[in-house]
């Protein structure tokens, strides 16, 4: 045993509610730690657009129309809907390209559930360890939207908590999307996916912009209901729409656990 591993050694199999997947994240983090660049390297694209942003095109916008009839300078606009794409992505990239490794080509999930551990484990397991990962980039964004001055509430202390639960949704079902996949051709999906979402989900312009037709399928997506649910935070407009967007990453966090699960025993012990 490690120094390094002990904190999880010391943490009963069932603690936090991951059952044996504890195992699987020391598993992870010991491997992360070898290459530690690629840990890195996803926070670097949101940063560079909110400083670009900030700097330039920012102060060519001008304001955007925010909450209680107030203006809005066009970076503190856009932050939180990075900061929510920063956790969408760091999620995402644990749950699909490496999970699909481990499951096509190393065998890792073979190994796992010849031991004691369950598939249920497995998907806790992991999507823990994309979650941990989303988290990473989300809380250095709000420390970097903190010294901006794009926080302009105190429930902005939320937004760390907020993000962790955009990461937790989009973790769950990038695993569950995974464990469909047949090749490595199939990830262009995600990237289909995921970049109209980044691209329209409100990230850079109001939603009244757009055309009714496109406004109610913006409205589906899940990145639309983080980034309105991080700007509700940093910009002190909390309601029951905020609720609403919490209950529905949260919905579709569990809705992803349940899928990867299952798919994951159907995988490997069918």
């Amino acid at each position: 045993m490690t120094s390094r591993s002990l904190p999880f050694r010391v943490l009963p199999p069932g603690a936090l509610g991951l059952g044996r997947g504890l195992r699987l994240i020391e598993r992870n983090a010991l491997v992360a730690r070898k290459m530690p660049w690629v840990l890195v390297s996803g926070f670097f694209e949101p940063l560079f657009y909110l400083l670009s942003i900030g700097i330039g095109l920012g102060k060519l916008v001008g304001g955007i129309p925010g909450p209680h009839h107030t203006l809005v300078p066009y970076a503190t606009y856009v932050a939180p809907a990075l900061l929510a794409s920063s956790a969408m992505n760091g999620a995402v990239i644990e749950s699909t390209y490496n999970v699909y490794f481990k499951l096509k080509y190393t065998r890792v999930y073979d190994a796992v559930l010849a031991s004691p551990m369950e598939a249920s484990d497995v998907a806790r397991g992991d999507i823990t360890t994309a979650l941990v990962r989303g988290s990473i980039y989300a809380g250095a964004f709000v420390v970097m939207m903190a010294a901006l001055g794009d926080i302009d509430s105190v429930w902005g202390i939320l937004a760390l908590p907020a993000a962790i639960l955009i990461g937790f949704a989009f973790a769950s079902v990038g695993m569950a999307a995974t464990t469909y996949m047949r090749g490595w051709t199939d990830f262009d999906f995600v990237n289909l996916a995921l970049l109209p979402m980044f691209l329209f989900s409100t990230t850079f312009y109001p939603l009244a912009i757009y055309p009714r037709w496109l406004q109610i399928v913006v409205e589906c997506t899940p990145l639309y209901h983080g980034v309105n649910l991080l700007r509700a935070l940093t910009l002190g407009d909390v309601g029951p729409a905020a609720a609403g967007h919490a209950l529905y990453l949260a919905a579709m966090g569990v809705v992803g656990v349940a899928v990867a699960s299952r798919r994951i025993r159907v995988l490997l012990l069918s």
